[in-house]
């Protein structure tokens, strides 16, 4: 199958292979670029056409093209077209390290047409969900406010405003239910934007304030009134025009519930009253200042913190058996499960919208489950915790069953690793994963909000925890194997009693997602956030004891060293950044990296930092001195995550480009490649004995490797 790209095709979608396009009888564009096969149209507008296309270079995955041609050219308008559409691909370009703003590909012109490629996301716009359910209860409003609201600060902080927020423009991603904002092609930069520009109107009618429509005009606060009239819509579920009276002067829409017979917390009433002033001056000048104020609203409660267990056991290790590791002579089973790739074929045009990266690294994808007002197409999977399958067993697919014969994947190209195991049970991307050091058990972290306890000998899933609210980042087991800790985008730290499953401690300090935890041989905890902060934490006391000063960025890794005196961080700002504990300040900055640091690690003898980035290398760095010793180049793809053997003469890495990449950290040489995934690997943890590795991935499942011989 393959698209006609003339913009004045009739019928460009066509199911041939032919040289040129049966309708119009233009030569067909096989590849784009010599990489992006365009397979189907899925919408158009006055400058140009948008395709459903697959990237050859990145396996075939899904991508979004946006071609500009324009009906007139020479003309101020096309002039003025020209301008937003190579300013989208700029905006993308900026803003594109926030996992809910659309990741640009490609840039580039072919054939006298401008394109411009992002990743796609999979869901249906807010506009798209009103018009198919019934209006968005408070719980709702709530939860879109606070998933959106640090994307307008981040862009914001940027020098960027948006000036099209509406609910066509935000889509619900489905693979995690998180809003994801699209459409910067009316973006401007402040300086650009508070200029009177004669004859410039952006914006969408009801839903732009009225500094836009009268004079072009658009501050921060523009952006959080096109926000608060979306709520409106979406929670009295009629379109802001019919919610203002101009007689009056005034917002209607608590009168629409009152006829509705509904009612939300004063509170919330008071903040979407003072996102929608006419006034610029008495509006919130700031996404933080409303974000403080929803801060006065009672919580909204996830699951409640506990068990729920397949074993009338209540205890976690009650008959658990411990068989040693198969050694020589004994066998092991080796059959890889077979696994469906999402097919290439047609996909809804509703279900396909430019969006973010698939990796949950760039912090691809920060999760949670819908609210319950969400419509019931986006409900989140059942929560009954599935036993783990066999090896043989096929892996619960994300897509209904397909006629078309499953793609077998690719066995590992690693000669002394096989895959022993295939867990399955999560009902969404697996992020975090830890061998316990004293027991057969595995624990899984998940956007499903849940964390999972394996015994990783027999594949049995023995319990499932839940209590975090919202997605799992990071998981961490003592080295006692009594307690562990877990972290999450519901901004807290969790600290669980292994022996009995009961809850001992809920860490609040955060005030954004914790991307990543690390515990040290005590008590000691450290917490790293999004809201650029490292907190140490008593662990068995649940108290704070210190605040390290915030640093340029997000930050996505921690790892503690030495003794408990030196911490280790990294982030959006590219760098690997080493603390001292004591004092609590930073010692020195490691640059070299060219992106964001996903993840860094310690080795066993405290001696080198392994740092993974999305610019595709891991980096070995002498931790005393601050020195590079080596940079790991040969994934394809960003590199997720890094861990060291208990030996510390070798690495493991995965990326995502579904590998696992084994190297020796004395001369920084590939060893060896896994196949691992079809999709990007978030985690990869090592046994106690060295001689067993998981791999957590995109694709729910977690795998166990062990090596032969």
């Amino acid at each position: 199958m393959i698209c006609c790209l003339n913009p004045h095709c009739t019928q460009p979608n066509h199911a041939t292979q032919a040289a040129v396009c049966p309708t119009c009888g233009s030569a067909l564009e096989r590849r784009l670029r010599g990489r992006y096969r365009p397979l189907k149209l899925i919408g158009r507008g006055g400058f140009g056409r948008t395709y459903f296309a697959l990237d050859a270079d990145r396996l075939n995955s899904r991508c979004v093209i946006k071609q500009f041609a324009p009906q007139t050219q020479g003309t101020k308008t096309f002039l003025k077209a020209v301008q937003l559409f190579e300013q989208e691909a700029m905006r993308l370009h900026e803003l594109g390290e926030h996992p809910q703003i659309p990741t640009l590909l490609a840039y580039f012109e072919q054939n006298k047409y401008l394109y411009l490629v992002q990743q796609m996301v999979q869901g249906r716009t807010l506009h798209q969900e009103i018009a198919a359910q019934a209006a968005y209860g408070e719980g709702s409003i709530r939860q879109l406010l606070e998933d959106l609201l640090p994307v307008l600060r981040f862009i914001h902080d940027h020098g960027v405003i948006h000036r099209d927020i509406t609910p066509s423009n935000i889509i619900r991603r489905k693979v995690d239910q998180k809003p994801v904002l699209i459409d910067f092609g009316v973006a401007k930069q402040f300086s650009e934007a508070i200029r009177y520009e004669q004859g410039t109107r952006i914006g969408t009618e009801g839903y732009a304030p009225i500094e836009q429509l009268r004079s072009g005009q658009a501050y921060p606060s523009s952006d959080l009134y096109s926000l608060g009239a979306t709520c409106l819509h979406l929670l009295t579920g009629c379109k802001p025009e019919d919610l203002y009276s101009p007689l009056e002067g005034r917002w209607l829409w608590q009168d629409h519930l009152q006829k509705q017979g509904r009612t939300i917390h004063p509170t919330l009433a008071e903040v979407l009253n003072g996102m929608t002033k006419d006034l610029v001056s008495e509006r919130y000048q700031t996404a933080q200042d409303m974000l403080d104020d929803l801060q006065r609203l009672p919580k909204l409660e996830g699951a409640v913190p506990g068990w729920v267990s397949n074993q009338s056991d209540q205890s976690l290790f009650g008959g658990l058996a411990q068989p040693p590791l198969s050694g020589p002579g004994q066998k092991v089973g080796m059959t890889m499960p077979t696994t469906s790739l999402p097919s290439s074929a047609d996909v809804p045009p509703s279900e396909i919208h430019d969006g973010p990266g698939s990796s949950r690294s760039g912090r691809v994808v920060s999760g949670s489950n819908p609210p319950a007002s969400t419509p019931p197409s986006s409900k989140p999977p059942s929560s009954k915790p599935p036993i783990s399958q066999p090896l043989s067993s096929k892996p619960p697919s994300s897509k209904p069953p397909s006629s078309k014969p499953p793609t077998s994947q690719p066995p590992s190209s690693g000669l002394g690793w096989q895959p022993i195991k295939t867990l399955t049970g999560h009902q969404s991307w697996v992020t975090a994963v830890a061998f316990n050091p004293k027991q057969p058990t595995l624990v899984s972290g998940s956007l499903d909000d849940t964390l999972r306890i394996w015994n990783w000998q027999t594949g049995e899933l023995l319990h499932v925890l839940k209590g975090h609210a919202r997605g799992v980042n990071d998981v961490a087991i003592d080295r006692r194997g009594q307690l562990l800790a877990s972290c999450g985008d519901d901004a807290t730290v969790k600290v669980w009693h292994l022996g009995d499953g009961t809850l001992r401690h809920t860490l609040k300090g955060h005030f954004k997602d914790v991307t990543a935890i690390a515990l040290s041989g005590s008590n000691l905890l450290a917490s790293a956030s999004e809201d650029g902060t490292l907190k140490l934490w008593n662990m068995s006391q649940g108290t704070l004891l210190k605040t390290l000063p915030g640093s340029a960025g997000m930050l996505k890794t921690v790892a503690l060293a030495d003794a408990e005196q030196r911490l280790v961080s990294g982030g959006l700002d590219n760098t690997v950044r080493l603390w001292d504990v004591p004092t609590a300040t930073a010692l020195r900055v490691l640059t070299g990296h060219t992106n964001t640091v996903n993840q860094v690690a310690v080795s066993p003898d405290g001696r080198l930092i392994a740092s993974a980035s999305k610019d595709r290398t891991v980096r070995l760095w002498d931790l005393a001195a601050g020195t590079l010793l080596h940079t790991l180049q040969g994934h394809t793809q960003e590199v997720n995550t890094v861990a060291f053997f208990p030996d510390g003469r070798r690495l493991v890495s995965g990326g995502s480009d579904g590998t696992l990449r084994l190297w020796s950290s004395q001369n920084g040489r590939l060893q060896d490649t896994l196949a691992a995934h079809m999709n990007p690997v978030h985690q990869v943890a090592v046994q106690a004995g060295g001689k067993v590795l998981a791999s957590a991935s995109a694709d729910r499942t977690i795998k166990l490797w062990q090596r032969m011989g």
